[in-house]
């Protein structure tokens, strides 16, 4: 059975219905439908503006038209306005033949009652309102033949609908798709690779639904940044294969336990040990962001000022590890103890990619003496953060593709805690309305999770986050 986008014909049928909001003719359009003022808000077909709007394109649409029958709107798709110098409207609509000749004069238009001459189009008309003026204009006029399934097509879709919505109102799915665009800034190098982007975002879609209805959590799954990648994608370019290898983990001395019990609540954000969140970029190099910040903080707790240091100098001079293709932050300890220390940032700026090492000694901003493990146990691991400071963590980051919000607490299926690939920052631990969370600061930017920040549940190991904890020593 072919899935709802896999046709070609039911891919053209969907996207002559937004004909232009995926392939760039509405390539105005540069904002997502919600947002601060003067972004595009979706509208409902009984909103009288909207109602003006489509009357005039309409109007314009038979006016310009050679068909000798009168042809009005026969099915409301879509419509969003925005605020621009008046009011811009963008809507997505069906129009049909009806009876009427453009001749007569006829108060009442019946559509043909044969659906073969009601010849169908699927049109996106743009048009600029100024009420103050009373003047309206057509900006953009795209119209295609509706494209008819046949029975068996019909039947193919509406028998997958019932496990996705998004293939019961493509339209929805290919206006998500435009949003994410214009959002994340993608641009696809042409019509095939955009069909493809869109066939694996609405998998996607179909994943983060899954992950949502068996979420044993707060969170929010959805649409991300990383919606267009395929999961093979997705590990490849942004996780870090080398962390589950287990024989290659290099051994640390085992920290000493918290003297303390941990507190009910603990956040280095509030005490000046966390720098802001980076970007590791299309970079498997998340385990140099999580080695120097929990060298950011451990230097700050020792000297009293938070430095942002260097991932770049591990990517390019630790000759223990893979740079983007990978690493374990035991060997990035090693590789700083033996390099001298770590530069800041701004003298050893992030490229992203491997280059030359470009080390001086003489531009040393922060030291260690050595690295410790951990205690695997949840609770001991709360109270020698709140005692000691941010930690060094990797888990698995299945789920995170799609995080958007919320304490996340995957069903263990989808989060083997054996097959760790994504180092963080453990930075914090509290809960939300009874729910107990870690507070992780991950490397993929600030548009990704809460600012930057992934939430997950505390107490039952979810996703191996208790497996690889670890930091250096600064003496």
């Amino acid at each position: 059975m072919r899935t709802g986008f896999g046709s070609p014909v039911i891919f053209w049928l969907a996207l002559a219905a937004v004909l232009g909001l995926v392939l760039g003719i509405d390539e105005d359009i540069d904002r997502p439908l919600f947002g601060p003022p003067g972004s595009p808000i979706r509208l409902h077909e009984s909103d009288q503006g909207l109602k003006k709007a489509l009357n005039f394109a309409e109007e314009r649409y038979n006016r310009g038209s050679n068909a000798m029958h009168f042809r009005k709107v026969s099915r409301f798709i879509s419509a969003t306005k925005q605020l621009v110098k008046g009011i811009r409207y963008n809507i997505t609509v069906e129009l049909s033949n009806t009876q009427c000749k453009k001749a007569t004069m006829l108060r009442t238009c019946d559509f043909y009652p044969e659906s073969q001459k009601l010849k169908t189009e699927v049109c996106v008309f743009e048009v600029w309102d100024i009420p103050w003026q009373g003047t309206s204009t057509l900006l953009k006029q795209k119209c295609q033949p509706k494209v008819y399934l046949t029975q068996e097509e019909t039947n193919s879709v509406v028998a997958e609908s019932a496990s996705s919505p998004f293939e019961q109102e493509p339209v929805e799915l290919l206006g998500k798709f435009k949003e994410f665009m214009v959002k994340y800034n993608k641009v696809y190098s042409s019509e095939e690779e955009t069909n493809r982007r869109l066939r694996i975002f609405h998998e996607n879609m179909k994943t983060a639904d899954t992950l949502q209805s068996l979420d044993q959590g707060s969170a929010e799954y959805g649409v991300t940044k990383f919606s267009d990648l395929t999961e093979e994608e997705f590990r490849s370019t942004y996780l870090n294969q080398l962390l589950s290898q287990w024989t290659l983990h290099r051994p640390l001395k085992l920290a000493s336990p918290a003297r303390n019990p941990a507190p009910a609540d603990w956040d280095w954000r509030d005490h000046g040990a966390v720098s802001s969140v980076k970007n590791q970029g299309m970079c498997g190099s998340c385990w140099a962001f999580s080695v120097t910040g929990n060298i950011e903080g451990q230097w700050f707790l020792k000297n009293g000022s938070l430095i942002p240091l260097s991932e770049q100098e591990l990517v390019d001079c630790d000759g223990l590890d893979q740079a983007c293709k990978g690493g374990l932050p035991s060997n990035a300890y090693e590789a700083i103890e033996k390099l001298g220390g770590l530069e800041t940032e701004s003298d050893y700026s992030y490229t992203g990619r491997k280059q030359k090492c470009d080390f001086t000694d003489r531009k040393v901003a922060a030291y260690i003496n050595s690295s410790v493990e951990l205690s695997k146990d949840e609770e001991e691991i709360a109270a020698w953060l709140a005692e000691n400071g941010p930690i060094s963590v990797a888990l698995n980051a299945f789920a995170m593709q799609f995080y958007r919000k919320g304490v996340s607490h995957p069903l263990k299926i989808f989060c083997n805690p054996w097959m760790i690939d994504h180092a963080v920052l453990l930075v914090g631990y509290g809960e939300r309305k009874g729910t107990p969370f870690w507070a992780i600061k991950n490397s993929w930017g600030e548009d990704y999770g809460e600012q930057g920040y992934y939430y997950l549940y505390r107490g039952s190991n979810a996703c191996g986050i208790n497996t690889m904890c670890s930091s250096a020593v600064v003496d």
